[in-house]
């Protein structure tokens, strides 16, 4: 390991002490449990114990591992711990932390997913759910809100914005499809003209010291993180194994049209596929496992959401929902081990959908250490972030109308869902209150109101 550097901003502080594995071991395992409010806590989470107490790296490394994290598909925060793992502690320091910060959320949502299948319609949980849906509901929009405030800079990405919303809530064109259309159109305009397509917000440049750290600005890239052809191919080559092997061995055991086998494969497509955080890849996966698929109902994906909101760790985990939701429902392995389908289908897709992010730290990261300046956003990265604005504004409509109307146009407005969704909005946008917050007390309303 590298022994720290002093910085001249800051020569007084005390340095920072080496960090051995089992020490990060410990700091990667408490933040897996407590890593709530999505990205944007991680990642002011990690900064705070990473750059300012700890000093295990310093500002300008830390926004530096971050923007190339951003500019990936899957959960940026995971990423990031994964790559400061494995700059501090080689390949299996990256497992490590990448995977501490899944696996807690993955157990907990687990155990939620079959207290909520085996006894969602006991009058307690049913009522808790009443009063989360709405929620649910203004959450997804102000994620749109958010995302379009930081994207949609001119009138050339409000009208990318604009197509992807009415591509898939009109004509229903799938996920992928306007994701590639969207990267062609930034490939093309980023030519034609750049300044339009020039990313925006991004995470500024590290102009604070907090103190010598142990991977300083000026720190030599260790020999692992430096790059190397051969180290690359090794990468590339056990990745395809932990892919090829699963998926192997479902296809022959089962067959290819298995549910198992299915959700393997769908929601590798996913994974790919997370260009703007959780919230950008739920309408594909709405798409799959509700509409083509049939894992589970249009009512139990609104609830998962619930729940991946209200657990540690990435959002996408909510993938471990709908897998366990699939696995129970259609007892995978009989009527006397639905409990155990459940378990496996979740675990499975979550290995499908998080490998490729280790994938692409372990390999990237060597070529991101070779340079340190400012990465930025490409032009099909910026144009696929405002049709991602538009995904999301056609799934905040979806909720809403499933909240709203629970049994459709003809089957009348439900006000009371109204009220709490009204409420939730304004606690979230006037008051700048916290998601957890206003998830736990929708459900308290939502459960007065069932008992009354």
């Amino acid at each position: 390991m590298n022994q720290p550097v002093t910085q001249e901003a800051d020569s007084s502080a005390r340095p920072a002490q080496a960090v051995s594995f089992w020490q990060a071991f410990a700091f990667w395992l408490k933040l897996g449990f407590i890593s709530f409010g999505g990205p944007a806590g991680q990642i002011s989470i990690m900064h705070q114990e990473l750059v300012e107490n700890r000093r295990w790296i310093s500002e300008q490394r830390f926004l530096h591992a971050l923007n190339y994290c951003m500019m990936l598909p899957g959960p940026e925060a995971q990423q990031l711990a994964t790559y400061i793992g494995w700059l501090m502690h080689r390949t299996w320091g990256g497992i490590v932390a990448g995977a501490l910060f899944v696996l807690p959320s993955l157990l907990i949502l687990i155990g939620l997913s079959w207290v909520y299948i085996a006894f969602g319609e006991m009058p307690l949980v049913a009522g808790l759910f009443y009063g989360i849906k709405p929620a649910v509901t203004a959450i997804v929009v102000q994620a749109a809100h958010r995302i379009g405030s930081r994207a949609l800079k001119n009138n050339w990405l409000w009208g990318i914005a604009a197509a992807s919303f009415g591509a898939i809530f009109v004509a229903n064109i799938p996920f992928p499809a306007i994701v590639v259309a969207a990267a062609l159109v930034g490939y093309v305009g980023g030519r034609i003209a750049p300044d339009k397509f020039k990313a925006g917000g991004g995470h500024g440049k590290a102009d604070k010291s907090f103190g010598p750290a142990l991977i300083d600005d000026h720190t030599p890239t260790p020999e692992h993180a430096k790059f190397h052809w051969l180290r690359l191919s090794q990468v590339i080559a056990v990745g395809a194994l932990l892919w090829v092997v699963p998926m192997g061995l479902l296809s022959t055991s089962y067959g290819w049209d298995h549910p198992l086998t299915q959700m393997g494969w769908f929601f590798t497509k996913a994974a790919l596929l997370t260009f703007g955080g959780a919230y950008a890849v739920l309408p594909y996966v709405y798409q799959g496992a509700v509409s083509h698929y049939g894992w589970l109902t249009p009512t139990q994906m609104i609830d998962g959401l619930a729940l991946g909101e209200t657990t540690p760790g990435p959002l996408i985990i909510v993938v471990a929902f709908v897998g366990f939701v699939g696995g129970y429902v259609k007892a995978l392995f009989g009527p006397d081990a639905l409990f155990l389908a459940g378990a496996v289908a979740a675990s499975l897709v979550t290995w499908f959908t998080f490998l490729p992010s280790f994938l692409f730290i372990l390999a990237g990261g060597p070529l991101v250490e070779s340079t340190h300046g400012d990465l930025k956003f490409t032009a099909p990265l910026t144009a696929i972030t405002a049709a991602v604005v538009g995904v999301i504004l056609n799934l905040a409509l979806f909720f809403g109308y499933h909240v709203l109307w629970p049994k459709g146009f003809g089957g009348g407005f439900d006000e009371v869902s109204a009220l709490i969704a009204v409420g939730a909005a304004v606690a979230l946008f006037r008051f700048k209150r916290n998601v957890i917050h206003v998830i736990a007390a929708s459900a308290v309303v939502g459960l007065l109101i069932k008992l009354l």
